[in-house]
């Protein structure tokens, strides 16, 4: 490729040397595509009347950290696709514990005298939800930061789970037989915060409805039921087609123990599925519609 011919592809070319026409149309396509892309960013912030939009506060997704590099890109994928919705929107990322960027340098980083929209990529309340994000928002001065509710639970992620038990084998039609018989676990991490315990069995509960089988939720630390309790505890009620739905935004060490632990199949954690990318930006839209604050909304659909 050469300065002079930009969208030329060299790597495909006819005998002789000569370049297919289909690649340099390829890559005009991606180059227009690339422009309309950026167009529709920059008319996007501009009103009907023709005065400019005020930029929206940026977003910053708020990870807990793994040991676990599948985590870290997981969680940098789902960023990429919640810009790839809001391109206009400013997109960052702070962890809690574990990997780099931590929460606080990323807040840090931000104009301080501006707003942020502080998204947990938690599935229910707790701690973390409570306590440390809050506390590294209010740490910073001047900044007005919102804390939206942690993503679950909410129908977005029921239908995740559903989408993910369906890719590992769960069938969407079962005769009544096969209906006693199966069941589901909902794995999930496990808090001391009753509320926390409260969320996820809300979540069970939808689930449940979605599939039309009982959901049990259960936990890899912390908690009880255990996961393997709560399978014990099924196969007792002569369920024996049981799966276990990873609860879970990444892979990790947790996502992988109650994996193991399934009689059956297990799915794979929510991840990057395109439901995530559109429930982040929910929860920004709602902590949006709320007055600035360093609590959290309590979640909700």
């Amino acid at each position: 490729m050469t300065a002079s011919n930009p969208l030329r592809d060299e790597s495909q070319t006819r005998p002789g040397g000569q370049p297919l026409r289909g690649a340099h149309l390829d890559s005009t396509a991606q180059l227009m595509n690339a422009i309309t892309s950026q167009l529709g960013s920059q008319l996007s912030l501009v009103s009907l009347d023709g005065t400019r939009r005020p930029v929206p506060p940026p977003l910053v997704l708020v990870g807990h950290g793994s040991r676990d590099p599948r985590a870290l890109s997981t969680v940098r994928t789902l960023i990429e696709r919640v810009r790839e919705l809001r391109p206009h929107l400013s997109v960052h990322l702070g962890h809690i514990e574990l990997n780099e960027p931590l929460l606080p340098d990323t807040l840090a980083s931000l104009d301080p005298t501006g707003e942020a929209v502080l998204v947990p990529l938690l599935l229910s309340r707790g701690y973390h939800v409570k306590r440390d994000i809050p506390e590294a928002a209010a740490a910073v001065p001047g900044l007005r930061a919102r804390v939206a509710a942690p993503l679950g639970p909410h129908p977005l992620l029921v239908e995740t789970l559903y989408a993910r038990l369906v890719e590992a084998g769960w069938r969407t039609r079962m005769s009544d037989a096969a209906r006693r018989a199966s069941g589901v676990v909902l794995a999930a991490a496990g808090s001391r915060d009753p509320e926390a315990a409260v969320d996820a069995r809300r979540t069970a509960q939808l689930l449940a409805e979605r599939l039309g089988v009982p959901v049990v939720p259960a936990y890899a630390s912390t908690a009880a039921p255990t996961v393997p309790a709560a399978l014990r505890a099924m196969a007792a009620r002569g369920r024996h087609r049981v799966a276990v739905a990873s609860y879970f935004t990444a892979p990790g060490r947790f996502a992988t123990e109650c994996a193991e632990a399934a009689p059956w199949i297990s799915s794979a954690p929510l991840g990057t599925h395109p439901t995530m990318a559109r429930l982040i930006l929910h929860r920004y839209d709602q902590a949006l519609a709320t007055q600035a604050t360093t609590e959290p909304a309590l979640a909700s659909a």
